[in-house]
């Protein structure tokens, strides 16, 4: 039987947990299989995409800066990717090279398993207006969430994404009273990443029963987080979302659909901490 082969891929890519993850289930499940991480420089991305097949395969992931390249490469998407506008997600069918975007698939999964019933929790507040909020957005509309409201320092960036998801979604230049009513605060910001202590908003305007998310998982407690919890509001941290994107991608190329198991979730957490 010939082994599975799949891999992510960015520029740089050495940093990357999703060769432990997969590799965690490919071992798990006893699948003879292989994922690795491929450093492609920009430069060099289109020739990569177009020797998948001759490289035999299946598929892989696609990071920055790679997403966009990859959504308007691909021969088709599917329709999460067409609405986010990104792809981090590939997979040969029939020979024809696909797109697809997990990243929302990953947020809603980590507030399904830490947070039930975030979902009839809004209205929701989302932190930034760049790549990573699109997924949170489309995650957000998905599950009915009807009262979105971006906030970025550049109200146009905002303003774009308000016009691309439609309904129910609003664009903010600033914080203001927006977090009175809120059920669900999100940052999708690098603010409080990597020692960053700049807190990305003040919980302090939340109300008692609201959720608090942060993308953000090096730190797995951000400052975000922790102000938050220090009000005991509920929170939720960004590994879950990494952990959760990776299943679709697994499924696809491997054929076995894994569970995210605290075992799993406690490998990473021990990674994070030894680097």
């Amino acid at each position: 039987m010939v082994e599975k082969k799949a891999f992510v891929t960015g520029h740089p890519i050495a940093h990357s947990r999703s060769p432990r993850i997969h590799g965690y289930w490919l071992k798990t499940y006893g699948i003879d299989g292989s994922y690795r991480a491929i450093d492609v420089a920009p430069a060099d991305f289109p020739e990569f995409l177009s020797s998948l097949h001759a490289n035999s395969y299946q598929g892989g992931n696609v990071t920055i800066p790679h997403k966009e390249v990859a959504f308007a490469r691909v021969e088709r998407r599917d329709e999460a990717a067409d609405m986010i506008g990104a792809v981090n997600m590939l997979w040969l069918e029939d020979g024809v090279l696909w797109g697809g975007n997990s990243d929302w698939i990953g947020f809603a999964g980590n507030l399904d398993e830490h947070a039930p019933g975030w979902d009839r929790n809004g209205p929701a507040v989302v932190l930034g207006a760049g790549g990573a909020s699109r997924g949170v957005i489309h995650a957000l509309k998905v599950r009915g969430v009807r009262d979105i409201r971006i906030v970025n320092r550049t109200l146009a960036r905002a303003q774009e994404l308000a016009d691309r998801f439609g309904a129910g979604i609003t664009a903010h230049g600033a914080i203001g009273e927006l977090l009175a009513d809120a059920g669900l605060l999100i940052n999708t910001t690098a603010l409080g990443m990597h020692g960053d202590a700049t807190l990305a908003a003040d919980p302090a305007g939340l109300p008692g029963h609201a959720i608090v998310s942060d993308i953000v998982y090096v730190p797995l407690e951000t400052p975000l987080l922790a102000a938050a919890r220090a009000r005991n509001l509920k929170t939720v941290d960004g590994l879950g979302m990494l952990l959760h994107q990776a299943v679709p991608g697994f499924e696809r190329w491997f054929g076995k659909k894994p569970e995210v198991t605290p075992e799993l979730r406690q490998m990473i957490v021990a990674d994070i901490a030894a680097k």
